[in-house]
């Protein structure tokens, strides 16, 4: 009962708001999913609403997640989790141009709705269009600009949808759903596997997998009316295909390789030290910087954000905060007898880490492998050679 009244309270203020404009019985109301670009931030695609209307000269295109780049504090809270995307409106000639021009896939879908839906549609996206409604709460997981397109086509045909599973459907993990789109070994999955945490390592519900585009595609592809049982998608068209071009991506610039040149060269020095009984200060002192500044980012990431896929981080195991308060002492030449306890208790870390992605707990960036290596052989040699320096 509740839901019903919800749902006519919405469609009276939807046209309450909307403009005088009717659609005609010419109007079609079409998803268009747009594929993956070169950058990360179009490597998932990117969904949006398209209305024509022939007989009233109408042809535009609404879309969830534009940039509000005059917000105040913009990369703030954009870090925060707390900056507002915004409804976009374009007319549909200058969106395909600009797909066109930086040759990404545009796929179209007409949807089967009766007038009132349609007029429902429109009239939603007409109020959202508003400068006191534009604004929204972007979280890219679970309300990005394919969400809004299942939730826009929920409410304006009543909850009238059923979501069927699509050939092929596999369940996955958020993280595996990224991995789809973004290669393991550049990056741009390194930044996501080292920012985001356990969180996204779940199986994402059939629903929760249409935060991809592509997959708001493959799920209105096979779904229906639930009171009609006919198809919600009438038509289909590629209206651009993505021209071929030759992958610039080279091993030689990937995480594993860089990553793989810093770890050989920490292994280096250590057994330089290691043959000479002695201890390159500096190098200790960098990576206990270097890694207690990822972990309090990790930290703020967790605790001082409103990212929900930043929670539950243990990268934190290798990247331990309070590894910044410890400088000082990789400074010394004879330490306190606690420091290597602490050393000890960051293998047991690396120990925790590993079994954490052997058993699924979190999957980590398979760049951060030759590190963790090298880590973990560094904190062993400092093991033996403050205990040796110690007992003296």
């Amino acid at each position: 009962m509740a839901k019903q009244l919800f749902l006519l309270l919405f469609i009276c203020s939807s046209l309450a708001f909307s403009q005088q404009l009717t659609l005609s019985d010419t109007a079609e109301i079409s998803v268009l999913t747009v594929g993956p670009g070169n950058s990360l931030n179009d490597a998932f695609g990117h969904s949006a609403f398209r209305i024509k209307d022939p007989n009233n000269g109408l042809d535009i295109v609404y879309g969830y997640g534009e940039y509000d780049f005059d917000a105040p504090n913009f990369y703030l809270k954009f870090a925060q989790g707390k900056l507002n995307y915004l409804v976009s409106r374009d007319k549909f000639s200058r969106f395909y141009q600009i797909y066109v021009y930086y040759n990404r896939t545009v796929k179209e879908q007409v949807l089967d709705l009766s007038q009132s839906e349609k007029q429902n549609l429109y009239n939603y996206l007409v109020n959202n269009y508003k400068p006191e409604n534009r604004g929204y709460l972007y979280e890219f997981f679970f309300d990005n600009c394919a969400t809004r397109i299942k939730d826009v086509a929920n409410i304006s045909t009543g909850e009238n949808i059923v979501y069927n599973l699509p050939k092929n459907y596999k369940e996955k993990t958020f993280r595996s759903l990224i991995y789809d789109n973004v290669d393991k070994n550049t990056w741009g999955s390194f930044g996501i596997d080292v920012a985001l945490g356990s969180v996204i390592d779940r199986n994402a519900l059939p629903e929760e997998q249409m935060f991809l585009p592509e997959n708001i595609f493959k799920f209105f592809e096979v779904a229906k009316h639930k009171l009609t049982d006919k198809p919600l998608v009438k038509a289909n068209f590629i209206i651009y295909e993505q021209k071929p071009t030759v992958a610039v991506n080279s091993f030689f610039t990937s995480p594993l390789f860089v990553i793989g040149l810093v770890a050989l060269f920490i292994l280096f020095i250590t057994y330089k030290d290691f043959k000479k009984g002695k201890r390159s200060k500096w190098l200790d002192a960098a990576l206990f910087t270097i890694t207690g500044l990822i972990g309090i980012l990790i930290l703020l990431l967790w605790f001082a954000t409103d990212h929900t896929g930043t929670h539950q981080n243990y990268n934190l195991l290798w990247a331990f905060a309070l590894n910044i308060l410890m400088i000082g002492q990789t400074l010394k030449t004879k330490t306190k007898s606690w420091f290597a306890k602490y050393l000890k208790f960051l293998v047991i870390m690396l120990c925790l880490l590993t079994m954490h992605w052997i058993i699924g707990v979190q999957i980590f960036a398979i760049g951060l492998i030759p590190l963790l290596l090298a880590l973990l052989i560094r904190y062993l040699y400092l093991i033996k050679h403050y205990s040796t320096i110690n007992s003296q």
